[in-house]
């Protein structure tokens, strides 16, 4: 393994541990590695502004130094931060609709169904509140990084360890459990959990698995990446959010391994593609799109997974997850800018400030707005014209 990939695996935060120690009671411990210099970051190219946008609003959640998924349902964006605030805010106008705290810092959220949101806390609970107030809190077996998935009256968990649990989205109730062979390592990073029909799909090492959302048990599995290196760290090949889906269709990515999709009607894989990133994916019905491990940024068409484009002039910059939006992709960095490429060829059209702190998540679209969560908790809207 060389320094830069050693660096790289420390960025994006990796954490080792000697068995799966969650279910032990023991801490996680970082994954410590060499000290090369990280590459410089690309100097910006001269804004075009081919596309105009505004910005709407800004509202302040507080610092976010866990894997934040922003939540839209409807007009609604449900967010969290580090100290253990929860908020509901109105997309159009950025005022909050409630704000509580669950009295403890967060390791991982939010997931919401617009009526309940959930999130976990790093003593390893599971908290859902509603209209401002807690509702109930389960201690889990192990810790969780990946956002809770709200939805049908549960609340369903994909833990570090990669067992997946169902509980009653009204009281708490474990209803089951699954639990998958331990590994070595675990991501410090939110995996890939959500609904498609009536079918739970969850991320469980680089494998896509339908599971029975009544009863934990297995429809299909897809492989998207296997293991293949001399080391634990180079065999590290789980999946990782956001993930792009277009009905059936889920597209995501296997950690420094691999881009896939897999019609999840049928459980069967798609394609899959040679792929070094280690954040999600976003998309459209026409194409998948990936930053790489030195910030290109990729896309595959949908169908093929023959690539499309790539945007090489943001290298090192420390981009999120893509969102595909329109006739645009737009990705957050980690000096604070906004980047929006053309969904056709990867060029620049826009470039637009937040607070100059790096981003927290993937950007996300309510409606018209475009919405950017910084490491600093501001949340900042914009509005193509």
């Amino acid at each position: 393994m060389t320094p830069g990939s050693v660096q790289a695996v420390l960025r994006r935060g990796l954490v080792a541990a000697a068995v799966v120690v969650a279910l032990t009671g023991c801490s996680m411990l970082p994954f410590l590695g060499g000290g090369a210099e990280k590459p410089q970051p690309a100097e910006l190219q001269a804004n075009p502004a081919t596309l105009g946008i505004r910005a709407a609003w800004t509202n302040r959640i507080g610092p976010v130094s866990f894997p934040l998924e922003v939540h839209v349902t409807g007009q609604q964006l449900a967010l969290a931060s580090s100290d253990g605030t929860v908020a509901l805010l109105d997309a159009a106008t950025g005022r909050d609709l409630w704000r509580a705290s669950v009295g403890a810092t967060i390791a991982a959220g939010v997931g919401s169904d617009g009526s309940t949101l959930a999130v976990v806390t790093s003593g390893n609970e599971l908290v859902a509140l509603s209209g401002g107030r807690v509702l109930w809190r389960e201690k889990l077996p192990a810790q969780a990084y990946t956002a809770p998935l709200v939805a049908g009256k549960r609340v369903f968990v994909l833990a570090a360890d990669r067992s997946v649990s169902a509980f009653d989205g009204a009281t708490g109730r474990r209803l089951w459990s699954q639990s998958r062979p331990g590994e070595p390592l675990v991501l410090r990073q939110a995996g890939v959990l959500l609904a498609v029909g009536d079918t739970l799909v969850a991320g469980q090492g680089g494998r896509l698995a339908g599971l029975n959302p009544l009863n934990g048990s297995v429809r299909w599995e897809a492989p998207i990446a296997t293991p293949r290196g001399t080391n634990d760290v180079e065999r590290l090949v789980d999946l990782v959010g956001p993930v792009s889906r277009v009905g059936p269709s889920v597209c995501t990515r296997a950690y420094q391994a691999a881009v896939g999709c897999v019609d999840t009607a049928r459980g069967t894989l798609a394609w899959t593609r040679p792929a070094r990133g280690t954040e999600g994916v976003g998309g459209d019905e026409r194409i998948v799109v990936g930053t790489e491990s030195d910030d290109r940024v990729v896309a595959w068409r949908r169908d093929s997974g023959e690539r499309a484009w790539v945007h090489d002039r943001l290298l090192h910059r420390a981009l999120s997850a893509p969102l595909v939006v329109g006739s645009s992709v737009a990705v957050a960095d980690g000096t604070g800018w906004l980047h929006v490429l053309s969904r056709e060829d990867g060029s620049l059209r826009n470039r637009v400030a937040t607070d100059g702190s790096a981003s927290a998540a993937a950007p996300v679209v309510a409606g018209t707005t475009l919405v950017v969560v910084t490491r600093n908790g501001g949340v900042h809207a914009f509005v193509p014209q």
